[in-house]
Formats: structure tokens, C-alpha cells, sequence
């Protein structure tokens, strides 16, 4: 079986995040880059199965900046036997349209049977290219899955809904995604940091794949306007002279909080 694991690079979880006002893409230079966590996850589902189960081939799939080799390196020290970088200066601010075409005929380019891959990114936030994904390669899909069970033909798993828990599955190829359910990841150790930089990693630019991007500067969504969050202003003090029930009542009321 052939196991494809998206893997994104996002700015970190616990640094700082602004926006270019300029362009009004993330500024991606304002914090230390890292695997996204929930990326990180899908890979553990992925590795996990192949520790059990002989033959399986896991490959990472990731679009990034030229500068993201080492963020790759570290899902191929964590135990992903190769991995597929695309990367195109045509796909800076690339939108989900553009970035789910792109995976996709990457994807198709190498084969697979099952992609697996986090149900939203911690900087985006999209959460739809699974579904996309899924639609472009024309196979079934199973998303937002809070467990996993892969076999030869077929994944399955379970889904929380909003009155209870909903049971999913789907025959291979397909698409899958998980949530934060799922296990944290294994961290790499010397033997796979050493052998990770032996294992291929094939850089592909938008021509190879054969997509144009229409407009390079904002891929086919444009950005009309940008501005800083406004500073936090500082709540209403009421001090009880008496009357601070009435008061916090009518200021409830006033901000339809009750």
C-alpha cells in the first residue's frame, strides 16, 4: 500500500502571527517555522500502520517555500520513507482552489492508495481541502475522523457529530482526515535523523505538474483589504454604590447578553 501524508509548514503554534499589511499573506518570517501538529499526527497514523504492516510505502507530500527542506527532513527523520516538496513562486498566497489543484496533480503523479492528512491547518484554517482533494482525484472521502482503522481495501473510522458519533468508511483509493484525537506523534531519533538524509526528496515546480497559475501575485482569489486586529480595549468597571445589579443588568441588556 501506498500511504500519502500531507504535511504543512506553518509558523509556530506558540510564536507570534501577523499578516503582511502590503499583501495581506501571512508573514511567515515573524516566527520559526514548524510542522504543523496535526500534520504531524496524520504522519503517526500513517507509520504506525506500516510498522504493522510489511510493504507499506509512506511518502510525504508538502507545498512550501524553498526554504521548508528542513521541515520535510524532519517528517522523513520521523520514519516517512520519501517525500515530494512543490514549490513555485507562482504559489505564494496560492488560495485553496489553486492549492488543492496542485496537491492533487502531485498526488496523481506519483500514485496512491490512501491520502491522509490533518482536517484544518493551525494558520489557514480552511479546513476544505480534504473534500476538494477528494473531488479532483475522483475517490471517496472520510473526514474529521476522531479514530482510524486502515485494512488492504478499506479505511473506516468514527466522526463526532452534533448528536453523537457518526460511522464512516470507504473502499481504496481515498481520502481521509483526522482530528487532534488521534495520537501525538513519535519524535525522530539519531538512526532516522542520519538515514533521512539519504531518502529521496523530489522538489517539483508547477510546470512539471503541468497547472498554471492565472495570477501569480494572488492566485485566483484577491485580497481587497488588510488591517491590524484593533488593540483590546479596556471593559466597563462598575462600582457598586448601590445600585450595581441595576447597572450590570442594563449592560447586559444593552450588549444583547441577555
Amino acid at each position: 500500500m501506498k500511504i500519502i501524508v500531507l504535511v504543512k509548514e506553518v509558523p509556530d503554534t506558540y510564536g507570534d502571527r501577523k499578516l503582511n499589511l502590503e499583501t495581506g499573506l501571512a508573514d511567515r518570517e515573524a516566527s520559526e517555522a514548524v510542522i504543523d501538529e496535526i500534520s504531524e499526527r496524520s504522519l503517526e497514523l500513517a507509520l504506525s500502520f506500516a510498522d504493522a504492516n510489511a510493504g507499506t510505502e509512506v511518502a510525504v507530500l508538502t507545498l512550501a517555500s524553498e526554504g521548508a527542506t528542513a521541515t520535510i527532513r524532519k517528517a522523513l527523520a520521523m520514519g516517512a520513507g520519501s517525500a515530494i516538496h512543490v514549490s513555485d513562486e507562482a504559489l505564494r498566497g496560492a488560495d485553496l482552489g489553486l492549492t488543492a489543484e496542485t496537491l492533487a496533480a502531485a498526488i496523481r503523479r506519483v500514485g496512491f492508495d490512501l491520502v491522509i492528512t490533518g482536517n484544518v491547518s493551525t494558520d489557514g484554517s480552511g479546513g476544505m481541502i480534504p473534500a476538494m482533494l477528494a473531488e479532483l482525484l475522483d475517490v471517496p472521502h472520510a473526514t474529521g475522523l476522531s479514530s482510524v482503522t486502515i485494512s488492504d481495501g478499506a479505511v473506516s473510522g468514527s466522526r463526532p457529530v452534533e448528536s453523537g458519533v457518526q460511522q464512516v468508511s470507504a473502499n481504496l483509493p481515498a481520502v481521509l482526515s483526522i482530528t487532534e484525537a488521534l495520537p501525538g506523534a513519535r519524535f525522530p531519533n539519531f538512526k532516522g535523523i542520519m538515514a533521512a538524509k539519504k531518502r529521496p526528496l523530489e522538489v517539483l515546480s508547477l510546470s512539471d505538474l503541468g497547472i498554471t497559475a492565472d495570477n501569480p501575485e494572488a492566485a485566483r482569489s484577491i485580497m481587497l483589504t488588510v488591517a491590524e486586529k484593533p488593540p483590546r480595549a479596556a471593559g466597563v468597571k462598575i462600582i457598586d454604590e448601590g445600585d450595581a445589579g441595576d447597572r450590570l443588568a442594563d449592560f447586559l441588556v444593552e450588549n444583547r447578553l441577555a
